[in-house]
């Protein structure tokens, strides 16, 4: 990967710091099956009254990095911290918080127990999907699958409904190299048909991974 500003006006490095510093998150609303989102502390609350009568919500958290110290972001638990009381301040209660990744900075047990009690504030069910920072432990990922992913299969990849939505989290992290794009696997692929198949249609599906399912950014590995 390079730090190169491939005409962008942004380097990698930059845009990675402004990821870990910003210390916010996105609340989306489902209305009819389709998703619109605005960052944290979002909406007010005649617009958010108005949109839970419609759908329902839910929060999308990433990249908390909690562990990491340098100087773009000292307190990454902190930064966490911050997210989470945005999101307690929402004028209604998301339905549910999905995090897609790099909960951890280097998967360590630690940065993983901090982790779960500063995202236990926000009293949501929550779902995971594991970034790159997350299976790096010694034992491939295990310290993310017996914290974090329990009941899924294979590397961490799930489904589940609620409100009439099927939500599928897929993992595209898992042996990926530096410098590398994001791969599903065969394993993951036929599973996905299978979760798929016989479903009607007109039913919404919200798929979510750590790394985007298209070509953001190659050169960065972001795709």
């Amino acid at each position: 990967m390079s730090d190169d500003k491939q005409g962008t006006g942004i380097d990698r490095r930059g845009a990675l710091e402004c990821m870990i510093w910003a210390g916010t998150g996105v609340i989306w609303t489902l209305t009819g099956g389709v998703p619109n989102s605005s960052l944290l502390p979002g909406m007010g609350a005649a617009q958010a009254a108005e949109k839970a009568a419609a759908g329902f919500s839910f929060l999308q958290i990433s990249d908390s990095h909690v562990g990491f110290n340098k100087p773009a972001n000292p307190d990454a638990l902190g930064t966490l911290k911050e997210a989470i009381d945005k999101a307690n301040g929402l004028p209604v209660k998301p339905a549910f918080m999905i995090h897609t990744g790099d909960i951890t900075h280097l998967s360590k047990p630690g940065q993983f127990d901090d982790a779960e009690k500063v995202i236990a504030e926000a009293k949501l069910d929550v779902h995971y999907v594991p970034g790159e920072h997350d299976l790096i432990d010694e034992n491939n990922g295990q310290a993310y699958l017996e914290r974090d992913g329990k009941n899924t299969k294979g590397t961490g990849w799930f489904a589940f409904d609620q409100g009439g939505v099927h939500f599928v989290g897929l993992v595209n992290v898992a042996n990926l190299k530096a410098g590398g794009m994001g791969s599903l696997g065969d394993a993951q692929l036929a599973w996905l048909a299978a979760d798929l198949k016989g479903k009607p249609a007109s039913t919404p599906i919200v798929v979510f991974a750590h790394i985007p399912l298209w070509a953001v950014y190659p050169e960065w590995g972001w795709g």
